[in-house]
């Protein structure tokens, strides 16, 4: 599958169009295997299932899978905020842990909404809740706004 041009398409386009809602386009979203729930401006949801190779060496999921699952949503979030031709790229993330998370299958969801979105920078917060509705993590963003480069 060819990527979306994203010259053409603003960002909440370019994410409903595929960008990570496909698994023949190669991203982070693929190789965690995240589903998506929620595309909306301003806010995105993503879900994905925990395995045992999302594990830390004390057997409780890696850190790194619910900063990866925060960044993907609060970026996202400020994705569908952009016109066509924008691009964004992380400049910050903050992410405060909750709990430990088995990584026998359980079902995490992550929502990310917009705080600010301004010329230069964008500000997002997120959250990753477990099937039992337990926080797990919540965190913050700020974005730079590339004008002009996707």
């Amino acid at each position: 599958m060819t990527a979306p041009d994203p010259t053409t398409l603003s960002g909440l386009e370019l994410l409903r169009a595929g960008t990570l809602v496909t698994a023949d386009f190669p991203h982070i979203g693929r190789l965690l295997g995240m589903e998506t729930l929620t595309l909306e401006e301003g806010k995105v949801e993503f879900a994905i299932t925990t395995k045992p190779d999302f594990g830390n060496p004390l057997g409780s999921l890696h850190g790194g899978v619910c900063a990866t699952l925060l960044d993907s949503v609060m970026a996202c979030a400020v994705h569908t905020t952009l016109p066509a031709g924008v691009g964004y790229s992380t400049l910050e993330l903050k992410v405060n842990y909750i709990g430990a998370v088995k990584t026998d299958g359980v079902r995490l969801v992550a929502t990310g909404t917009t705080i600010h979105v301004g010329r230069t920078t964008a500000t997002a917060e997120g959250r990753v809740h477990d099937e039992s509705g337990r926080l797990v993590a919540h965190g913050t963003t700020t974005c730079i706004i590339l004008r002009g480069k996707p």
